[in-house]
C-alpha cells in the first residue's frame, strides 16, 4: 500500500469565506489498526489495548493546500458527510470511527517553501481539531521568532489544557520500516468493479446540495442544513410528500425539529415522523389551527405521540376562522378601546398588533390571523 495504493489523486471540495476551494488529495491507501498505549491513572505503568488491532483502515492523504483550522475542519466535515452518505462509516470521531492526523507547518509571508511540519496524532473531534491546529500554528510561530528550530515530530493535543505535546521524533518517511509482507495476497480490482461500485453510489452531498436549492428553491442556508446528514435530508423530502411547501418545511425541521434532537444523527428515530410533521403542516394550511397553536401541537405530539389531528380534536383547538364570530368579538374590543383607534388614526400604526393581541386573548389564540386583520382593518378605516 505504501508503493502501489488503492487510489491516488481527486479531490474534496470546501466551503471558505463564501467561495468553493478544491483540496487536492495524494493518495488513500489501506492500513490496519495497532495496538494503542494507554498511560493514563496507571502509575508508573502503562498498558497495551489491543481491542481495535488488525482492523482494517482507510487512510485519506490531501496535498498542503489547507491554509487555517477552519479550513481544515471544513475539510474533515465534508469528508465526513461523503463517508456517511454513502453508508461506509458512521463518522463517530468519539468512539474512533473517523481520525484526524494533522500536520502543521509555517511559512513566512510570500513564502513558496514549506515549513518543516509537526504531526498532530489522533484527535477525535472537530472542535478538537480546530483547537490543535490554533495552539500548534501559535507554537511554531512563537518558536521561530525566538530564533529556536522546529524539529519534525509526532505531538498529542491535550484537550483539557488545549496545548500539544511531544511524543516522539520522526524525521523522514524511512523512520516507518516500510518492508514488503509475503504473506500477503495481491488484491486484484477490476475495472467492471469499479464501475458497478460508481453506478451504485447515491446522490453525494454537494449534488444534493445544488439539486436542494434548484428544485426546491431553498436559500444557501436552508440547503447547507437540510444536506448536513442524509438522514435530515431524507427526512425532509419524506415529509415534502404529506406537505408540498419546501419553504414552510424547511423553517419547521431547522427552528422546531432540529432544536429539540441532542444529536442530529438521532433523527432517525425522532417521535414525529416526515408523514406526522406533514400532517401537522396541512393543518395550518387548511386553516384548522393557527401557527402559533401548531407550535404547542408539536409539543404535544414529541410527548405523547400522538398525530396532529387526534391532539386538535381532543383539546378543542381548531381555529376560529368563523367570519361573524370574529365581526362580534372584534366590534366588542373596538368599543371598549376608543383612545387605541384615536391614536391608530392618527399614525401610530403599530397599534394594530395591539387589537391582533386582544382578538387572540379573547379567543385563546384560537382566531384566524389573517381573519382577524382583515376585519381589524375594515373597522378601523371605518
Amino acid at each position: 500500500q505504501y508503493e502501489e495504493p488503492f487510489s491516488t489523486g481527486g479531490w474534496v471540495e470546501i466551503g471558505t469565506n463564501g467561495s468553493t476551494k478544491r483540496i487536492n488529495l495524494t493518495r488513500i491507501h489501506m492500513e490496519e489498526d495497532a495496538g494503542k498505549l494507554v498511560h493514563k491513572n496507571h502509575g508508573n505503568s502503562s498498558f497495551v489495548d489491543l481491542n481495535r488491532a488488525g482492523v482494517p483502515l482507510v487512510e485519506i492523504v490531501s496535498e498542503p493546500e489547507i491554509t487555517s483550522a477552519e479550513e481544515a475542519v471544513e475539510y474533515m466535515k465534508k469528508i465526513r458527510s461523503i463517508l456517511r452518505y454513502i453508508g461506509v462509516c458512521d463518522g463517530n470521531m468519539e468512539e474512533g470511527s473517523l481520525r484526524c492526523d494533522a500536520n502543521v507547518s509555517v511559512r513566512p509571508k510570500g513564502s513558496d517553501k514549506l515549513g518543516t511540519k509537526a504531526e498532530i496524532k489522533n484527535v477525535n473531534s472537530f472542535r478538537y481539531v480546530q483547537k490543535a491546529i490554533e495552539y500548534e500554528i501559535k507554537r511554531q510561530i512563537m518558536s521561530l521568532e525566538n530564533g529556536e528550530e522546529i524539529v519534525q515530530e509526532t505531538r498529542l493535543f491535550d484537550s483539557n489544557k488545549g496545548v500539544t505535546f511531544s511524543m516522539r521524533s520522526k524525521e523522514e518517511a524511512h523512520d516507518y520500516r516500510y518492508f514488503p509482507d509475503p504473506d500477503l495476497l495481491p488484491v486484484v480490482i477490476e475495472k467492471e468493479q469499479i464501475e458497478e461500485i460508481r453506478n451504485s453510489l447515491p446522490e453525494l452531498p454537494d449534488k444534493k446540495l445544488a439539486r436542494f436549492k434548484e428544485e426546491y428553491k431553498l436559500p444557501d442556508y436552508d440547503a447547507g442544513v437540510l444536506t448536513s446528514t442524509i438522514e435530515i435530508a431524507d427526512y425532509f423530502e419524506s415529509c415534502l410528500k404529506k406537505h408540498n411547501n419546501p419553504k414552510i418545511v424547511s423553517n419547521w425541521i431547522m427552528t422546531e425539529v432540529l432544536r429539540e434532537l441532542k444529536d442530529e444523527d438521532d433523527i432517525d428515530s425522532f417521535p414525529i415522523s416526515p408523514d406526522k410533521l406533514g400532517e401537522l403542516l396541512n393543518l395550518i394550511e387548511n386553516g384548522t389551527i393557527s401557527g402559533k397553536i401548531a407550535k404547542e401541537v408539536f409539543e404535544d405530539m414529541l410527548s405523547s405521540g400522538k398525530t396532529a389531528e387526534e391532539i386538535v380534536k381532543e383539546k378543542g383547538m381548531t381555529q376560529i376562522s368563523d367570519q361573524s364570530e370574529l365581526e362580534n368579538i372584534v366590534s366588542q374590543i373596538l368599543a371598549d378601546n376608543p383612545d387605541a383607534i384615536a391614536k391608530y388614526k392618527a399614525g401610530d400604526q403599530k397599534l394594530m398588533g395591539f387589537f391582533v393581541g386582544q382578538v387572540m386573548k379573547q379567543t385563546q389564540g384560537k382566531a384566524n390571523p389573517k381573519v382577524v386583520n382583515e376585519i381589524l382593518r375594515k373597522g378601523l378605516s371605518d
